[in-house]
């Protein structure tokens, strides 16, 4: 329903699979849970039977993106398991070709699967370049194409991760998103992959910080005053899209934010959409 509400709209649906962390049976911290159920006949027997009626209730004229399994893949380049990925990878396009070609397939791209993250780092240029190039090999390692790839930008209000978690630091200054752009920039050149950033915080700084209400500045800085150029610079480094909204409960929505989110939003439609190069 979801997908042909979409479509009726003239929006491309986008759902993100995101199973098999979740199935049973249980055991360990998700990299192991993830890893021993890829190992686990029974469970991926009953897995690809799910993705298999996925892509036949997919099937179809218009197009739609099925977001594959998101973190699983940095869990993988971790463990250093590249055949196991290159096998699940491979069996994905393999049931999307032949059961729904309209599918667009989404690779993942978890930048801490290099096991380092260039947010608490603050890496000099020539460095980031070189964790996104270990990521491009990492993808490139799977021996199989995806239609586009996905990215992490945070996965909570940096409000949230402040007051809550007792971390400031997760914070974006203008040198942090000029570092993101250039990863993600890195990564598209080395894969021809577009980038779609998922999972974009909501808040802003006009909230207050309690539940629902913490502070961000990713809308401001891809939507507020000034934003085109920094949109024109993601477009130019190969972004296809941007995907709003926390990954957690009790973060800021679009209903809970006092409103920015949908004017700006707006603002940015009644100017004109950016036309992709």
């Amino acid at each position: 329903m979801y997908a042909q509400e979409s479509w009726s709209h003239g929006v491309v649906p986008v759902f993100s699979y995101y199973m098999l962390l979740q199935s049973k049976p249980q055991g360990g911290d998700e990299a192991q849970t993830d890893l021993s159920h890829l190992r686990d006949p029974q469970v991926m027997q009953a897995y690809w039977s799910d993705v298999s009626l996925l892509f036949q209730r997919l099937k179809g004229a218009k197009p739609v993106v099925v977001h594959v399994e998101p973190d699983l893949w940095g869990y993988l380049e971790q463990a250093n398991a590249t055949a196991l990925a290159a096998s699940f990878a491979q069996q994905w396009v393999t049931l999307r070709n032949q059961l729904a070609p309209n599918v667009l397939l989404a690779y993942h791209m978890s930048g801490w699967g290099t096991k380092h993250d260039i947010v608490y780092e603050d890496p000099p240029d020539a460095t980031v370049k070189r964790y996104a190039a270990q990521s491009a090999a990492f993808y490139r390692s799977l021996h199989t194409r995806f239609d586009i790839a996905f990215e992490d930008f945070s996965d909570r209000d940096a409000g949230y991760y402040d007051k809550v978690e007792g971390n400031p630091r997760t914070w974006f200054t203008a040198a942090d998103f000029h570092r993101h752009l250039l990863y993600g920039a890195t990564f598209v050149k080395l894969t021809g992959l577009r980038m779609v950033a998922w999972q974009i915080p909501l808040g802003n700084l006009t909230l207050d910080d309690t539940p629902s209400h913490y502070r961000d500045n990713r809308v401001e800085w891809l939507l507020g005053p000034g934003s085109r150029a920094h949109l024109k610079a993601y477009a130019a480094a190969g972004y296809a899209g941007f995907l709003f909204g926390g990954g957690a409960g009790g973060q800021t929505s679009a209903k809970t934010d006092g409103g920015y989110f949908n004017a700006n939003a707006r603002a940015y439609y009644r100017q004109g959409q950016l036309k992709l190069p």
